[in-house]
């Protein structure tokens, strides 16, 4: 089976192909049939997913897969949130928007730096499709007042996992795609997608 996916962003398409391996399903970055972005203008991840798997399903021809995804701090009243792409402005790198967050949340205690990453996952078997498969991922962590670990993307050098005692950016490819957010919702978008009639 052969889809789509809705993204340009790199570690993403990286990490949804290792969750993938071992599933009869061949996912094609949006890049490959040369997909214009569309705007994310939902006010929620599940409406921004959809936006983007719609688009891409019409562009390729193809189901596609789209993810929205973001980090919700209690403290800042969920935000980043659906912005957390562009936390810190538009076309900005992942250290700015890190940073513009470390330093919205200066000054607060560990036991007020709580957080989760969300994943909202959609798969649509065309553009049309008008009842998309809809799954949800949540990871609760707890902010860190500086970036720790190499690996991962985005705000996982702050965003501290308590049962595994480090960040998400300090796990093991293997280990961050069992536990995340992101396994979550695709494991779960997997299974759904193996139930369809063929």
């Amino acid at each position: 089976m052969k889809i789509v996916l809705a993204s340009n962003n790199a570690g993403k398409v990286r990490e949804i192909d290792q969750i993938l391996t071992d599933q009869d399903i061949q996912v094609l970055p949006q890049s490959s049939f040369h997909v214009t972005e569309i705007e994310e203008t939902g006010l929620t991840f599940v409406e921004n997913a959809i936006l983007k798997a719609r688009n891409a399903a019409a562009q390729s021809g193809l189901s596609a897969i789209a993810d929205d995804s973001g980090l919700e701090v209690d403290a800042l009243n969920g935000a980043p949130g659906i912005y957390s792409a562009r936390f810190a402005g538009p076309g900005v790198s992942d250290e700015a928007n890190l940073q513009k967050m470390l330093t919205d949340l200066k000054g607060f205690p560990t036991d007020q730096r709580s957080a989760r990453f969300q994943c909202l996952m959609v798969y649509l078997r065309h553009a049309d499709d008008p009842t998309p498969i809809i799954c949800q991922g949540t990871w609760e962590g707890i902010i860190t007042t500086e970036p720790r670990g190499e690996n991962g993307f985005g705000y996982d050098p702050v965003f501290y996992v308590p049962p595994h005692d480090c960040t998400a950016a300090e796990l093991t490819a293997e280990v961050k795609n069992r536990i995340s957010h992101r396994g979550q919702a695709l494991r779960c978008l997997v299974s759904a997608m193996h139930n369809l009639p063929r």
